[in-house]
């Protein structure tokens, strides 16, 4: 794929995810034009001002929520990331409607006026929240999800192309455990909700390559699900924080002992390649099923959850893999 031809737009563009895919696509990918849409003037400023100024570059003030805004954004774009969502799950509970309207209806938005628009591809960002989901949260994304798949129905005598990616835990992005980790550290005590927990672990960095990635090899309908490796929170906790007394607080309402990648209804329809699944839809007459030629079908019964995983960080792991973020938020790279 040429990365050179595309005009790119990101919702929540102004998010860790938005701002490492753009510096990721400037520096890599070259493309024609990046369109920056999110709905607050101080952060496009500061992104700005954070170095985020390039020929190419375009900042566009808008809410999912208004779908005239993102018709008139989407004029001229061919791939749009849609990463804009309300992802704090006590915010979520505490705010029903509000996560209701931009995680189902923003991405209802998307999809319509990515198709009246002509974009060739979204790609939407999930999380592992979404499979059986316990709280408003995880059914928000998982309603997005089958919103975003379905969609190709509509777009069927199109061009225009609908698929998902879902992952873990993102080390640098607002919201992660590990800065209140950090944060938690220098007063001697770490408070983790459960010594069982565990969860999936993947970087910003690895993140975005695997969305990249994904744009140039989907057909439409998929949902991507990349390999990654599980921790445990407690082994996290003694990683950033030796010295430090755990302290055990009970876990939280909406929280999960271990989250899920693919249920064992969903790997019934999943293919197994060597870095990642693909969850192809059951039932689609609009699909293609050219993935079941590239890859095989998990058994009967299988399910990835962060449990269940063979791959794990161990202390030793996890610290060198957070060791760069650590070291940018340390130096004030990832502030704001």
């Amino acid at each position: 794929m040429n990365w050179k031809n595309q005009v790119v737009l990101v919702t929540g563009g102004t998010g860790s995810f938005g701002k490492k895919l753009t510096r990721i696509l400037l520096e890599e990918y070259q493309p024609r034009k990046i369109i920056i849409f999110s709905r607050d003037e101080l952060k496009q400023h500061e992104m700005r001002v954070a170095g985020y100024e390039h020929p190419s570059l375009r900042y566009f003030i808008g809410d999912v929520r208004d779908r005239e805004r993102l018709v008139r954004a989407m004029h001229g774009v061919d791939i749009v990331v849609h990463a804009a969502a309300l992802k704090q799950v006590p915010a979520c509970e505490y705010n029903p409607m509000e996560a209701i309207k931009t995680n189902i209806m923003g991405t209802s938005n998307v999809v319509e006026g990515a198709l009246d628009a002509g974009v060739k591809k979204v790609l939407a960002l999930s999380t592992d929240k979404a499979v059986n989901p316990v709280n408003l949260y995880g059914a928000t994304k998982l309603a997005a999800e089958k919103l975003v798949v379905q969609s190709n129905a509509y777009a069927a005598g199109t061009s225009t192309r609908y698929s998902c990616v879902r992952y873990g835990n993102v080390v640098g992005s607002r919201g992660s455990v590990v800065p209140l980790f950090l944060k938690q550290r220098a007063s001697g005590k770490v408070t983790v909700t459960d010594e069982r927990m565990t969860r999936f672990w993947l970087s910003l960095e690895q993140g975005v390559h695997f969305v990249i990635n994904c744009i140039g090899q989907m057909e439409g309908g998929e949902v991507f699900v990349p390999k990654i490796p599980s921790t445990k929170v407690i082994d996290l906790a003694h990683a950033i924080a030796p010295e430090a007394r755990v302290e055990i607080i009970g876990i939280r309402p909406g929280e999960k002992l271990h989250e899920a990648l693919i249920s064992e209804d969903e790997a019934r329809s999943a293919i197994e390649l060597k870095d990642l699944f693909v969850v192809q839809p059951a039932e689609a007459s609009w699909f293609g099923y050219s993935w079941k030629d590239k890859g095989k079908p998990l058994p009967d019964g299988y399910h990835y959850s962060s449990d269940n995983n063979a791959s794990w960080l161990d202390v030793a792991g996890i610290k060198e893999f957070i060791a760069p973020f650590e070291a940018d938020l340390l130096a004030g790279k990832l502030a704001g």
